[in-house]
């Protein structure tokens, strides 16, 4: 079997899927790219048996035929030749020779039988959705998902369909994030949890437009769908915690600060909290929120104050400032609002404005004050 094909262009294909291959892999053969031609279109596969992504481009070929080649030298290769044609010429006993204007590489590749077989999409139910959609919710969930495989269910984002919106939810106990689309409508009720994994795929590989994505899921797998790239992944098989049970629906008190101000000072006071809960205390009186961390075990001791809007009672709570600026990254907006209660009830930040067809809510659990 041989195809001619452009370096570059092989090289961006494959650096979309190659994100999936593990550097531990239980089977060689998972360190390979699944190279197969049919009718002149070159359809390239990488998998770590639980996430499947494949990418078409069109090849210059006569036959068709398949071959399993090891990415990684297959990747150092590429990214040091110049954007030149290459022509790939595979043997019978799957040995790959790469011709370039000036060079002829020799890699062993394997037999690609034993390439695991992707998941058949039986019994799916789909739905569409922008990519930039997609894309956002993925960046505004995926920070709050939980590492601990003890939880399984909390490792990925929950995806909630109605026929009204669609709705992705994370949390790791400590703080959850809840992001809706009313652009967005699925076909019938539904719900599933995402890995982390594939989503990060997805992230680095869909664009930030509007070309449309098909969504589609089983009971097992969830397959999404991008011009010439698909991502086939296994579902989690665990019960998402009862959320809604956890937001609170009366926070009186209403808090509004800037947010480039507010992230600044939450960083600067950082410095000096203890580096096991990263706490910071929030004193907000009138219209002024002071802050302050300190570690007791070397004295440190770090304070800020700033102006907010602020309508409540005095209040003091604390947080752990890192999930704080990791939150605020989320919004969007100038301004963020927090809705509290007490110093031992969760807060609420919202962006101050949400765009037509988007609602962002997040939740952080409070820290004990150790005052």
């Amino acid at each position: 079997m041989k195809f001619i094909v452009s370096s570059s262009s092989l090289l961006k294909h494959l650096q979309q899927i190659s994100g999936v291959i593990n550097a531990n892999t239980v089977l060689p053969i998972l360190e390979d790219f699944l190279f197969e031609i049919e009718d002149k279109k070159l359809s390239v596969v990488a998998t770590d048996l639980e996430t499947v992504m494949r990418v078409q481009m069109d090849v210059e070929s006569k036959v068709n035929g398949k071959v399993c080649i090891p990415a990684k030298i297959l990747l150092d290769t590429l990214k040091n030749i110049a954007e030149q044609p290459l022509t790939f010429n595979i043997d019978k006993s799957f040995s790959v020779e790469i011709t370039s204007d000036n060079g002829k590489y020799k890699v062993m590749g394997e037999n690609p039988d034993n390439f695991p077989k992707e998941p058949s999409a039986d019994d799916t139910t789909g739905f569409n959705m922008s990519s930039s959609a997609l894309l956002t919710a993925i960046n505004k969930t995926l920070f709050a998902v939980s590492g601990d495989d003890l939880r399984p269910a909390m490792t990925g984002v929950f995806f909630e369909l109605t026929k009204d919106y669609v709705q992705f939810v994370a949390t790791d106990a400590h703080r959850l994030v809840r992001y809706k689309r009313t652009d967005t409508k699925a076909t019938k009720v539904d719900s599933f949890i995402v890995p982390k994994k594939p989503l990060n795929l997805l992230k680095n590989a869909l664009p930030d437009n509007d070309d449309e994505l098909t969504i589609s899921y089983n009971n097992n797998h969830l397959f999404v769908q991008h011009g010439s790239t698909q991502m086939i992944c296994r579902l989690i098989d665990a019960r998402f915690p009862d959320y809604k049970v956890v937001i609170p629906t009366d926070n009186p008190y209403k808090l509004i600060v800037s947010k480039s101000d507010f992230q600044g000072a939450l960083r600067r006071v950082n410095v000096f909290s203890n580096k096991s809960t990263n706490q910071v205390a929030l004193n907000i009186s009138g219209s002024e929120l002071q802050l302050a961390a300190q570690d007791v075990d070397f004295s440190f001791e770090g304070n800020e104050r700033m102006n907010c809007q602020y309508d409540g009672e005095d209040l003091q709570i604390a947080f752990n400032a890192k999930f704080l600026i990791e939150m605020l990254n989320a919004a969007d907006t100038n301004d963020v609002k927090m809705e509290l209660s007490t110093p031992t009830k969760a807060g609420l930040i919202k962006p101050t404005e949400q765009a037509e067809g988007e609602d962002l809510l997040m939740l952080v659990m409070p820290l004990m004050l150790n005052n």
